[in-house]
């Protein structure tokens, strides 16, 4: 048990969650969302102004996260919950069992609603959280449309996240949809498209980019601002020092025309294997695989994900930058599993997926640790184990690419830490490195523009 002495920020967003019915708290990782909400929860539970919550969050989060900083913290210990995250039967038994929290992942919402609206049940929550709100971004999903059905009954809701617009201001229009039902961003996505976004359509009208109009980003923050805080841990935290470079991989002279060959006749062969691309996103994956040094076949003769390699130059830069670390653990992150088999062949590496794996990382005993973005992005403390990031090749999602670094570099880090990416010269790895870059300046100007001030 740990006595909870909050520091300044942790009470002024509690603050806002009590004094807010539809709260959206923007927060950076490690500023401790987690104790914040509980600490509201704590206080509404007891004057009664909530009689039960349910707790929506990422998988690995509901399983561990929320219970373990429940039974943390001295003033949050008393709180009881159940977990609905595993079969229908034990996710039927949470819901019934006497419990004031309910926490539960965000893939089991639409059987969530569904059960209620099946059997005829009184709607039981009246206190909704909602841990990576981002994650409820997307408006035609299964979970926004199965929530928005129980959000008349929903007297209080809570949106957490640390990457509220990670691919641009378009992403918030559901995540606001499901806080206020519609009364600060509209009820409809073409509105809200029409009112703010200009319409380029490509390709006989089959492609739509949106362009933001003229005022129409400041016209948006006006409109949440009230509901809406944000904080920045750089702010807040006395972190590390932290280093973000680039390290150049050169493809062969061979190599690059067989890459060129693909980008401009979406079709080569390389070692007698015809590589096709069937459209723009098709190349672009086969691209990135292509800088990455391997390519999936596509051959249906051939066994299911047999992939060919390309080239080993990111494997090379890999091991020169683990030897330069001279002996310090180092995390790598990868995206294509082939990734994973030919760095796994090359270097004794252990992947993090498990607790035990985590304990091992950051009791040190694990000199070359490897991470999937998609699932290590939320929830792992990993900062104890070491304070080295290689990313050997990039996701487009600027909330993975966050999320993922924020395992380092996070409350708790006492290194300076060093995020490297290893970018083939020349290929699309500059393109998604420089996408990443531009989606953070839309992001960093929503968050500055809802920052609260102490």
């Amino acid at each position: 048990m740990t006595v909870y002495t909050p520091h300044d920020y942790q009470t002024a967003a509690t603050r806002h969650i009590l004094t807010h019915p539809q709260a959206a708290i923007f927060l950076d990782m490690g500023l401790g969302k987690t104790v914040i909400t509980l600490t509201a929860l704590t206080h509404l539970i007891a004057t009664k102004q909530t009689q039960r919550a349910l707790i929506i969050a990422p998988l690995r989060v509901a399983n561990t996260t929320w219970p373990s900083e429940i039974a943390k913290w001295d003033h949050t210990q008393h709180l009881t919950y159940t977990l609905a995250t595993g079969s229908p039967t034990q996710r039927l038994q949470a819901l019934t069992a006497d419990s004031q929290l309910v926490i539960i992942n965000r893939e089991n919402i639409p059987w969530l609603i569904d059960h209620y609206a099946q059997t005829g049940r009184h709607w039981p929550f009246d206190t909704v959280i909602i841990d990576e709100l981002s994650s409820f971004k997307n408006h035609a999903s299964k979970r926004v449309r199965a929530l928005l059905r129980a959000r008349p009954y929903i007297t209080r809701i809570i949106g957490l996240t640390g990457t509220p617009s990670p691919n641009g201001m378009m992403d918030l229009f559901a995540q606001y949809r499901i806080l206020d039902q519609g009364q600060r961003l509209g009820k409809h996505i073409s509105h809200y498209r029409a009112k703010y976004f200009t319409a380029h359509r490509y390709g006989n009208m089959t492609f739509t980019r949106y362009e933001l109009k003229p005022d129409a980003e400041q016209q948006i923050y006006e409109a949440i601002s009230d509901m809406t805080i944000s904080m920045r841990a750089a702010d807040h935290l006395h972190l590390p020092a932290l280093t973000t470079t680039s390290q150049p991989v050169y493809l062969t002279d061979k190599q690059t025309r067989l890459y060129n060959e693909l980008k401009k006749n979406l079709i080569a062969t390389i070692e007698g294997e015809i590589i096709d691309a069937a459209n723009a996103a098709v190349l672009a994956g086969k691209l990135t695989q292509l800088a990455s040094g391997a390519l999936y076949l596509d051959n249906p003769s051939r066994p299911s994900r047999e992939y060919l390699e390309t080239h080993s130059a990111k494997l090379a830069a890999l091991e020169d930058l683990i030897e330069a670390a001279n002996g310090h653990p180092v995390l790598v992150a990868y995206w294509f599993q082939h990734d994973l088999d030919r760095i796994s062949r090359r270097f004794h590496a252990r992947t993090i997926t498990t607790a035990k794996d985590i304990e091992e990382w950051n009791a040190g005993r694990i000199p070359l640790g490897l991470i999937h973005p998609a699932s290590a992005g939320h929830g792992l403390n990993l900062q104890a184990g070491g304070h080295i990031l290689i990313w050997f090749s990039l996701p487009w999602s600027l909330e993975l690419y966050q999320q993922t670094n924020a395992r380092l570099y996070r409350q708790g880090q006492t290194q300076p830490v060093t995020i490297t990416h290893l970018v083939a010269a020349g290929t699309i790895d500059e393109q998604i490195l420089a996408a990443l870059k531009r989606k953070d300046l839309t992001q960093s100007a929503l968050i500055d523009a809802v920052k609260t001030h102490l």
